[in-house]
């Protein structure tokens, strides 16, 4: 992808997750960082902080914060909520997390500087990323 971002629309019932993965795999873009989501959920499901629960609630949702990186191993994405009553929530993006309106999003292509792959760590359990300059 020769663009230094990628800006799209998720449409009402499109998955947040599958959405975002959908756009960076049509472009090839294998090192990104999500750096804005505006717009609003009518379903979430994220994995907490314990690192194995899975929050699942359909209600309506603002997208208060989308943030995180994109390897061609796949992306490791936090996002922040706020409810009707000003609840704030987050937690680990789990797909399951359907737009209600709308979701703008903006993606910032890293390609030319870095290459972003994830490789099992075993000091945390989990596939982390690795950082490598062009």
């Amino acid at each position: 992808m020769r663009n230094k971002y990628l800006v799209f629309r998720l449409h009402p019932d499109e998955d947040l997750l599958a959405g975002i993965i959908e756009k960076c795999v049509k472009k090839h873009l294998n090192a990104a960082a999500v750096i804005s989501a505006v717009g609003c959920l009518k379903e979430v499901r994220f994995r907490t902080a314990d690192g194995h629960s899975v929050f699942h609630e359909i209600n309506d949702f603002e997208v208060t914060s989308l943030s995180g990186t994109i390897s061609g191993d796949g992306p490791h994405l936090h996002i922040q909520l706020c409810d009707a009553k000003l609840r704030s929530i987050g937690g680990h993006l789990l797909k399951g997390c359907l737009v209600n309106t709308t979701m703008e999003i903006v993606v910032l292509n890293l390609e030319n500087e870095y290459i972003l792959s994830r490789e099992f760590d075993d000091s945390t359990g989990y596939d982390e990323l690795v950082v490598k300059e062009k």
